[in-house]
């Protein structure tokens, strides 16, 4: 879970954001599209196509099932931040499966030093070398899921009412109820006298619990998208006595920054940008029997659109201390206006924007960054 108190812990976030108000401040004054106040990467979420199984799966930890083996792998894991960090030394990938009662997520990871030390459930489980699932099902950007487990098989599921820097609490007493969560390790275990290959995750999530959260409160259908990531944390590691630990600055004595591995990248350290996570498209073929392409969804363009005027309001009120009252003051180019027919509407601690789409439908963004999509005949 990487969020802005992190920043402060790594010790990243003075320069770092310094680097960034520069970007902005220029890319304001010529009134073009900002990124966000915590990225620079451009928007390009990496997508995947979730096939069916025609047979619940055991979970094991281990993806030698047929089921498994049709299944595609995703793109290797790159580093957090993109590309302009150099690509993570061992592979990381995840492939995913569904039925009418799961979500089946299997995750690879190459590993020379398997290690974990936590055993109690819903401790912070990337202060050991893990692996992260995120869930937003209605792309929202509120009410996610997020999911960690080490090389012990102990796992930490919480829920997040809103992103950390919309002031979203992270309920740890929530828990995915009947989980099925397995690992398997190709090694020995917090053994440093031998090199070993890595691990394996194998996790069943029930729909009764996902929905939750999902459109209309139900599973996906064929055809329909949600917005998910994986991550995973490696720690650098040394042995000292024997035993491994975590490697530590020789000035302050304190563990030195982990790396954060992902499948879609997010431009800086932090997973609680749900906008950044990839799109996961569910398939009503079987895996094995065919293959579907991934077909965006045409309102994306438009939901970025808003995004990039909610990160403008979140400098403006930064600068001003208040939210821009008008589309002038957020220096929202002419064509922007006319072709999405924006509109702006603020009190003195609130906002809401919205656009019009081609259909009549429109899409709305808030203060605290949620995002949602009404029809004509409803508010």
């Amino acid at each position: 879970m990487r969020c802005p108190e992190f920043w402060s812990r790594t010790g990243y976030l003075i320069a770092g954001l310094g680097f960034l108000r520069l970007l902005l401040d220029a890319t304001l004054a010529v009134g073009q599209p900002v990124m966000a106040p915590d990225s620079l990467l451009p928007f390009a979420p990496r997508t995947y196509v979730c096939y069916r199984t025609d047979r619940p799966l055991h979970i094991d930890g281990r993806l030698d099932e047929p089921a498994w083996q049709a299944a595609p792998w995703s793109a290797p894991f790159v580093d957090i931040e993109g590309p302009r960090r150099p690509p993570p030394p061992y592979r990381t990938r995840v492939k995913l499966l569904w039925d009418d009662t799961y979500l089946y997520i299997g995750a690879a990871l190459e590993e020379p030093h398997l290690w974990a030390t936590l055993t109690r459930r819903d401790t912070v489980i990337f202060y050991d070398h893990d692996f992260e699932v995120f869930i937003d099902p209605d792309g929202d950007t509120h009410a996610y899921y997020e999911l960690e487990i080490n090389a012990l098989g102990t796992v930490w599921d919480l829920l997040l009412l809103k992103p950390y820097r919309d002031g979203g609490p992270a309920l740890d007493a929530w828990d995915i109820r009947e989980l099925q969560a397995a690992v398997a390790l190709d090694g020995t275990l917090n053994d440093p006298s031998d090199t070993d290959r890595g691990w394996t995750v194998e996790l069943a999530l029930p729909w009764n619990v996902l929905e939750e959260a999902a459109p209309e409160g139900r599973p996906p259908r064929p055809g329909e998208q949600w917005r998910m990531n994986f991550s995973r944390v490696q720690w650098p590691l040394e042995v000292v006595d024997g035993r491994y630990r975590k490697r530590r600055d020789p000035t302050t004595g304190r563990p030195l920054p982990e790396s954060n591995w992902v499948w879609s990248p997010q431009g800086v350290v932090n997973m609680h940008l749900p906008e950044r996570w990839g799109y996961v498209q569910f398939s009503a073929l079987v895996a094995g029997t065919g293959t579907e392409p991934f077909h965006p969804h045409p309102d994306e363009p438009v939901r970025w659109l808003l995004r990039q005027l909610y990160y403008r309001q979140r400098l403006f009120r930064e600068r001003h201390g208040r939210y821009a009252r008008t589309l002038d003051e957020l220096e929202v180019p002419a064509d922007w206006r006319v072709r999405y027919r924006l509109a702006l509407q603020t009190t003195e601690s609130l906002y809401e924007i919205t656009a019009t789409l081609p259909d009549g439908a429109r899409l709305h963004i808030r203060e605290d960054g949620r995002i949602w999509k009404t029809r004509p005949d409803t508010p």
